[in-house]
């Protein structure tokens, strides 16, 4: 399944999602190239893990269209909405691992979608060589080889963020999206992660599309910043063309929230 040379990787017309009088987007438009790294940041709430979701799939539009690769997604049957999604990795911000399982088997469930549920389970029971070998150059390449036959149960924060990566990256995807991966582990990890994607993603000529409570590391990383507040899009930006009042307007809490939090 190819799309044509030139075609997004993401487009959004006017989409929206409503859970009941909630706006988690109101009609956000948007176009994300094949190869682009873009940063989502806002305050929470702001509709940055449901734009993530719409962009896979996960998430139905209640308005508007969502594109991906030139398909539109509300019209997808559901093999191929299943092979859209196989082409889209996605490291949730919880990591979604199976703590019980070693590295290798966590990995491996990154073919999920594409190999149905007997194959997947016969592949966690009993790992191919030809798919152990890849998953060691993948864990390789996010820099810890070594865990392969371990839980991930007893990895650190930061070695459980690489398996998360690595099996994103054994979809072997067109697209890459990060779902604040770095808000449970401490600074100096959360750049070293950072780094890590953009890294992979560059090497690999991935869509690169995260979202970012970190400033400073979206800023740093990414060429494009897209802010959402409220379900809107703030601003869509090259991070040198913003100013500290474009920041400070996304994070300001209004009179309602600031009697909410107190």
């Amino acid at each position: 399944m190819s799309s044509a040379p030139g075609t997004p990787a993401f487009r959004l017309e006017e989409a929206s999602v409503a859970f009941g009088s909630v706006r988690a987007l109101d009609g956000v438009s948007l176009s994300i190239g094949p190869g682009e790294r873009v940063g989502i940041v806002g305050p929470s709430g702001g509709g940055k893990t449901t734009l993530l979701r719409l962009l896979n799939g996960m998430q139905t539009a209640t308005g508007g269209r969502v594109l991906a690769f030139g398909q539109d997604i509300a019209s997808l049957k559901p093999e191929a909405l299943r092979q859209l999604r196989a082409r889209i990795g996605f490291v949730h911000q919880s990591l979604a691992l199976v703590p019980g399982l070693r590295t290798v088997q966590n990995v491996i469930m990154g073919k999920s979608g594409q190999r149905g549920l007997l194959r997947c389970v016969r592949d966690v029971l009993f790992p191919s060589a030809a798919d152990t070998a890849a998953i060691h150059r993948l864990l390789t390449r996010v820099g810890i080889p070594e865990k392969l036959y371990h839980r991930t149960s007893h990895l650190s924060g930061g070695q459980q963020q690489r398996v998360a990566v690595a099996r994103a990256l054994f979809q072997e995807p067109a697209a890459l999206l990060a779902d604040e991966p770095v808000s449970s582990i401490d600074p100096a990890r959360a750049r070293d992660t950072v780094e890590l994607l953009t890294r992979l993603s560059s090497e690999d000529g991935l869509t690169l599309v995260m979202s970012l409570h970190n400033l400073e590391l979206a800023r740093e990383y990414f060429p494009r910043l897209i802010g959402l507040r409220g379900g809107k899009v703030v601003f869509d930006a090259a991070p040198a063309d913003l100013g500290p009042g474009e920041f400070a307007a996304l994070y300001r809490l209004s009179k309602d929230e600031l009697l909410a939090d107190g």
